[in-house]
């Protein structure tokens, strides 16, 4: 008799352990719900924190600043982007490639985050 169960177990099982190499599990996330209201990530190697005001057009104006932890004499990182309803964008600031930083507004909210990434050749550290 065939038995589908340990077949369907083994196609489950293949495909979480496949969507956790590829998206990575989220470390930490952080929402901001009103201007000014500030968000702060700790995760990884470098502290962020976070803000954002009106902008033009119906855009909101996120400033974010990053600050590596480890280094005695660190200089501060500073982004600032624009976000419109339904902008996603994930990156990873200079020097520190195992996490990525990811910034999604969806109304007036924005969320932050940032998990471990995978280096080209390498493994996932930081995190």
């Amino acid at each position: 008799m065939f038995r589908r169960r340990p077949i369907l177990t083994a196609f489950v099982i293949a495909g979480l352990a496949w969507a956790g190499v590829a998206y990575g599990a989220m470390a930490e996330e952080s929402a901001m719900h009103r201007a000014i209201e500030a968000a702060s990530l700790h995760e990884g190697p470098l502290d962020m924190v976070a803000y954002f005001q009106p902008g033009e057009s119906g855009a909101v104006v996120v400033t974010a600043t990053f600050v590596a932890r480890d280094a005695a004499e660190a200089l501060p990182m500073r982004v600032v982007m624009a976000l419109g309803d339904g902008d996603d964008l994930a990156f990873a600031m200079p020097g520190f490639r195992q996490a990525l930083y990811r910034f999604r507004r969806e109304a007036g909210t924005v969320n932050v985050s940032v998990r471990a990434v995978r280096p080209a050749g390498g493994t996932v550290a930081g995190l």
